[in-house]
């Protein structure tokens, strides 16, 4: 079954984007929570009209990602946290305390576009997160866990 996504859905697609989907799937979820519609002639048209209509804002939007990515690669942040005397850290660092220290950097980033390369970071020291700044744009960004 084909459908069109409404909504951005993890694991599956973007909004805008036409996919294929297992009948229940698309039936029983997709459909009624409202995440996408069934493609039908109708709906393709409309879809390549859109979708045409937006190509110049969806590049521009691209090349202003990776932009951002560019300075991100080359950017360095520090995430405070408590750090016992032998260097292991009190809890472990999330992807929110490296939104964070992103956004303090001055680049905005939701804490849902970070992926934390690894094992969970209990320790302090240099770690390594991916960024995703736009479906075909993603970034590894280095970050380093500091001490208070």
């Amino acid at each position: 079954m084909e459908v069109l996504l409404k909504k951005n859905v993890d694991n599956l697609g973007d909004k805008d984007e036409i996919v294929t989907v297992k009948n229940g799937y698309g039936r029983n979820f997709l459909i009624p929570q409202k995440m996408a519609v069934i493609v039908t002639d109708s709906v393709r048209k409309m879809h390549a009209e859109t979708m045409r209509q937006r190509s110049h804002k969806l590049e521009k939007l691209k090349e202003e990602a990776q932009a951002v990515a560019t300075k991100l690669a080359e950017t360095t942040v520090k995430v405070g946290a408590k750090v016992g005397e032998n260097g292991k850290i009190f809890g472990s660092v999330t992807n929110v305390q490296v939104a964070e220290a992103l956004n303090k950097a001055g680049f905005e980033v939701e804490r849902r576009k970070i992926k934390l390369l690894g094992t969970a970071i209990k320790s302090a020291g240099t770690f390594e997160a991916e960024v995703k700044l736009h479906k075909e744009i993603t970034v590894k960004v280095n970050f380093e866990v500091v001490g208070e």
